[in-house]
């Protein structure tokens, strides 16, 4: 009899940090780079507090477990792995946090460490703090499977994980699923997150034929266990295992650069345990490590992630994807599968070769070798040899169980020409190795920046490179400029006008699509009417779909089903306008051919069930229903066409149990229904969701009043359209190219619609479409005065897009003082003023005059103690940072470090010119360690030159000459080379000025001259130099929405730079000119204003 494996859920407390409400104010962050791509949040709301008391908290959880493994699944938590137990070795596989501490860390906020976190179809995906829909299915052969699912709202795919457990099996066999809805071609990535314990015995287990890895978007390269060159900016030359956790001081991550092998794990030298990945490397390629490093910087990260559970390490796993970013396209509808194993195995050491069933190691000893083999189940009459030069060295037969792992000696002193096979009783090869061939193996270049449009030489490089910026999702480049670039000198380019075509579709832009989408079907049919490639008739079709016309794009769409790859999608679309028309026959004719193509297609088996239905084949129906939900559970779509045809109400309760109060959920249901003309379904869905009370129903009014018009029900249609204008705004963040033409149906429905014209200007916003998101909103405050976010945002296009800046100051004001409790636009306003160089006393009072609000957000609590400090007003700066805990985004350190050092630093000079040396020693110390409130460590490398300096400098007065020598000759250390300064760990111009002036005070003229003259040189030959974004930004974390400047930001920097170069040198004047040139640009450079101080001093 086989033993079940047991499944169930429960009610836990677990202590948790709680997070701060969701920013109801929409975030368009167009140029925040995030994980080397976009940084888009919209249209998710953003979390920007943690709050700093733990509590113990409610989770619903799910636990698997069999004889060796237990596993528990946090669906209200994106559905991870909070935890994994090894029960035969009696230990976490996976790193368990016992406590949910959530930091800055996440693509919208918050993140938490341990488990195991999935990352789709983006990096530290939106939802991983969010609730998804799950469901457990038990198996006849006793495994049982939770099933987690989730229908994002950003780009609307969908995505599976199935946590499965085997009776006898000591593996965790996760199934993934991910499926593209929508009719536009997608892009994801897929990295599975398992967070592994380290400490000082730890390493990674990367294949031995891993020889490089390679930095986020292939932007640099190491060698690779043995690093010999600079990474992550830290010197290895001397040779450095990477691969060892105790040799990695700073934030690295490193990827795998290719591997024909199927694994990548973690080994704990100490407790003589591990884990493994194994997948597929086909389809698997993605072996990644990432640390926060070892120092005082990850210390940090540790500290503001968990309470007692230590540092950890992320081993991902990445399936269609090696690298981040890396995207793989999935196609209108298509679906990926896959599967992923992690194994918990002990005593094998650096594994040489797994399978999901077999792992094995073999090392050289002092008088022979040893091979250890593990296996996941138990294995019966493994033939196991060992062969050297041909000849067989080992040959046994023997059983092998999870419980009890083999070790074997071999008669070999070492490994060269070794191969160990491994196979069943019947002969079938399980697992076979061979040691990598000894030559050394090329290191390949790293990843190069994309060429400007006019520098790229030809149409097609320009089509590609634009392809490129889009499957990347590139944060700050246009793909746009590239087609158009090709379009101008070849306006009849096929590619590049389905290009613009299919960008200006999904940005809603449907008649402006038609006339690049027709151009590129006219040249592609200039010479015969049947074209190798089908999709811009495919295109074509969707752009006369959306604008209505269907009759010409039924015709299209049967063009395009000539060809091969457009046909299932193709074949689709018909089956939704012939369902559109009634035609139901006809329908089913083409569904059919479509699902022919695509078996997978979850909308085409919920299409084929409507159009069923209505023919009257319920039978039928009902059997393609179950055959569909035991394919995929959350088809919620054929749960609803169960529902419509029995009229069974459990049904529908259960559906919606399973859809939870989720509205977003319920919104993709009605616009399954909707594309296919059957509006009388939609508002059943919609209706369901407003009777069950489902969170934020604001948009399903909309899509309701939409429906009712459809089916020629004006006057009801009316009335709720009135209704929707009354429901609550606060997170109705719309994205759908069918949630514009609900909108601008209800504007033109009822005289005044400003809630609808505010939901349609942030979707255009979004889409990067200014000129109607403005036009909306301008119509929106003409309707109603008294709505803040709003003229918030008006302010934002008016500032960013027409350079209409005093009009923005004046909305922006309109916006906080209709809501002066609304802290992000509080801060938003500081910024405002701060853009426009405000006075620091003037924007003080503001924060004084608000100062709850104030320090309700770190960021204002932060400006509050700049202000003070730009004020002179140093005591009261440290006494505001030294009793507030910070919390920092993750790639937006150094800012409250910088303030709590630049406080100091002044008063040590005060102190200094007052001879109570005492006082400055005692604070210029303080500089050189971060304490625990400031949310964040030092960076090993930091420069500290100035601090050295005033260290010395003190030493000095206070007689202890050679104290200060030594820390004079510290001070005048360092790279001396200056840089544009983009990041918080960039070289700061301000320490080379140090050294300058370490050198003075040693009587090295020459160099001191040196270093000044460096300032100078670099200042005159960037100072006219055109900014321009590095291509391969990977953290501009920012969640500010006012855009820099860049080029004044350069003149700012240049300027800077010669005025301290001139400063060291003693040219006053001159240091002066340069100063003020830089402090009428920007009045807020700290460093521009403390050194100006400097001269005549």
């Amino acid at each position: 009899m086989i033993e079940e494996v047991k499944v169930w859920e429960e009610d836990i407390l677990l202590p948790t940090y709680a997070i701060g409400k969701a920013e109801k104010n929409p975030m368009f962050l167009e140029k925040r780079v995030y994980q080397g791509s976009s940084g888009v949040v919209y249209p998710y709301p953003v979390i920007e507090k943690i709050e700093d008391t733990c509590k113990e908290q409610s989770y619903h959880v799910i636990y698997l477990e069999n004889e060796y493994i237990k596993v528990m699944i946090l669906p209200e938590l994106g559905g991870r792995v909070q935890m994994a137990y090894d029960k035969v070795k009696q230990r976490h596989f996976i790193y368990y946090n016992h406590v949910i501490k959530p930091a800055l860390v996440g693509l919208t906020g918050p993140w938490i460490s341990g488990g195991i976190e999935f990352n789709w179809p983006q990096h530290h995906r939106p939802s991983t703090y969010l609730p998804v829909d799950y469901h457990i299915e038990k198996k006849e052969d006793g495994s049982a499977i939770v099933w987690v699912n989730e229908r994002e709202r950003m780009f609307h795919q969908k995505g599976m994980a199935g946590f499965t457990l085997r009776p006898g099996c000591a593996r965790l066999e996760i199934q993934g699923k991910v499926y593209n809805p929508t009719p536009f071609p997608q892009t994801f990535l897929w990295w599975a997150n398992p967070a592994v314990a380290v400490n000082e015995y730890y390493q990674s287990v990367f294949p031995e034929d891993v020889n490089a890895v390679f930095d986020h978007g292939k932007r640099d390269v190491s060698r690779y266990p043995i690093a010999t060159g600079t990474y992550y900016k830290m010197d290895y030359s001397s040779g450095v295992d990477i691969s060892r956790y105790k040799n990695i001081p700073v934030p690295t991550s490193y990827m795998a650069i290719r591997s024909k092998y199927n694994f990548v794990g973690g080994y704990e030298n100490d407790t003589r345990a591990g884990v493994l990945h194994v997948a597929n490397h086909h389809i698997s390629p993605g072996k990644k490590q990432w640390t926060w490093g070892n120092g005082d910087f990850g210390q940090a990260w540790d500290r503001n992630l968990t309470d007692t559970d230590g540092p950890y390490i992320e081993l991902m796993a990445g399936v269609y994807t090696d690298n981040q970013p890396d995207f793989t396209w999935l196609q209108p509808y298509e679906e990926k599968t896959f599967v992923q194993y992690f194994i918990p195995y002990r005593e094998l050491g650096v594994v040489k070769n797994a399978s999901e069933d077999i792992l094995m190691n073999i090392e050289i000893g002092v008088d022979c070798a040893i091979l250890k083999v593990f296996a996941t189940s138990t294995q019966t009459e493994l033939h196991i040899t060992v062969t050297q030069f041909g000849n067989t060295v080992l040959d046994i037969i023997r059983d092998i169980t999870p419980e009890n792992d083999l070790r074997e000696k071999v008669e070999i002193i070492e490994i060269k020409d070794v191969c160990v096979t491994i196979s069943n009783s019947k002969g079938k090869c399980l697992l076979k190795w061979r040691p990598e061939p000894e030559y050394i193996k090329e290191v390949p270049e790293a990843a190069k920046a994309v060429l400007d449009p006019k520098d790229v030489s030809t149409t097609e490089q320009l089509y590609l490179t634009g392809l490129h910026l889009e499957q990347y999702r590139h944060a700050t480049y246009m793909p746009t400029d590239y087609y158009q670039e090709a379009l101008n000198r070849d306006p009849s380019d096929v590619r590049n006008n389905n290009a613009m075509g299919l960008w200006l579709l999904r940005k809603g832009q449907f008649a402006k699509a038609e006339s690049y989408l027709r151009q590129a079907v006219k040249t592609l049919t200039e010479k015969n009417p049947n074209p190798y490639d089908g999709e811009p008739l495919y295109n074509l079709g969707l752009s006369l779909k959306y604008q209505d016309k269907l009759a010409e794009a039924y015709d299209y769409f049967y063009k395009a089903c000539w060809n091969d790859a457009w046909q299932h999608m193709s074949y689709y679309s018909l089956a939704q306008i012939s369902a559109t028309w009634n035609d139901w026959e006809n329908a089913l004719y083409e569904v059919d051919k479509s699902l022919m193509r695509n078996w997978c297609n979850l909308r085409g088996r919920h299409l084929k069930t409507i159009v069923l239905r209505h023919l009257g084949e319920v039978d039928k129906a009902l059997a393609l229903i179950e055959e569909s939900l035991s394919y995929d559970y959350f088809n919620f779509g054929c749960s609803f066409e169960k529902y419509l045809i029995t009229g069974d109400e459990e049904n529908l309760h259960l559906l919606m149990t399973q859809m939870r109060r989720e509205s977003h959920n319920y919104e993709e249901l009605a616009l399954d229904y909707a594309s296919c003309g059957c509006w009388e379904e939609a508002l059943k869905v919609v209706n369901a969701a407003i009777d069950f009370s489902v969170s934020q129903p604001t948009l399903l009014y909309y899509y309701k009043a939409w429906f009712l018009l459809r089916l020629g029900e004006t006057e009801a249609a009316t009335a709720v359209a009135r209704v929707a204008e009354l429901q609550s705004p606060d997170y109705c963040f719309p994205n759908t190219l069918e949630a514009i033409l609900a909108l601008q149906t209800v504007i033109g429905l009822i005289k005044k619609a400003p809630k609808a014209l505010y939901y349609l200007g942030n979707l255009w916003y979004d889409k990067r479409q200014y000129a109607e998101a403005v036009a909306a909103w301008e119509t929106s405050v003409e309707q109603d005065t008294t709505f803040p976010i709003v003229f918030r945002n008006l302010s934002l296009a008016y500032f960013n897009k027409l350079d209409r800046k005093q009009e923005a100051v004046a909305l922006l004001e309109k916006a906080f003082g209709l809501d002066v409790k609304d802290a992000r636009v509080l801060m938003e306003l500081d910024q405002l003023y701060k853009c426009l160089n405000r006075p620091h006393e003037e924007r003080l009072s503001l924060l004084d005059a608000y100062k709850e609000v104030t320090f309700s957000r770190d960021d204002l609590y932060l400006e509050y103690v700049t202000l003070l400090n730009q004020l002179g007003r140093y005591e009261e700066a440290i006494h505001l940072i030294d009793n507030r805990h910070f919390h920092p985004w993750e790639g937006g350190e150094g800012k409250v470090p910088a303030q709590y050092q630049l406080s100091r630093v002044e008063l040590v000079k005060k102190y200094l010119n007052l001879k109570e040396y005492e006082k400055a020693l005692k604070l210029i110390d303080e500089c050189f360690v971060y304490p625990h409130n400031l949310g964040e460590g030092k960076l090993q490398g930091a420069q500290e030159n100035d601090f050295n300096y005033y260290k010395g400098c003190i030493m000095q007065a206070m007689g202890r000459d050679a104290e200060a020598q030594r820390l004079f000759v510290k001070a005048s250390r360092g790279d001396s080379l200056p840089v544009a300064a983009m990041y918080y760990n960039d070289q700061k111009p301000d320490k080379i000025f140090y050294q300058g002036l370490a050198f003075l005070k040693m009587g090295d003229e020459e160099n001191a001259r040196s270093r000044f003259n460096r300032l100078i040189d670099f200042g005159e030959k960037h100072l006219f130099d055109r900014f321009k974004m590095d291509y391969f930004a990977v953290s501009l974390p920012d969640l500010q929405i006012w855009e820099d400047d860049m080029n004044k930001k350069n003149r700012v920097h240049c300027n800077y730079l010669m005025g301290l170069g001139h400063l060291g040198l003693g040219n006053m004047e001159k240091a002066k000119s340069y100063f003020d040139i830089a402090s009428h640009l920007d009045n807020n450079h700290q460093g521009v204003q403390i050194h100006s101080n400097m001269i005549n001093k």
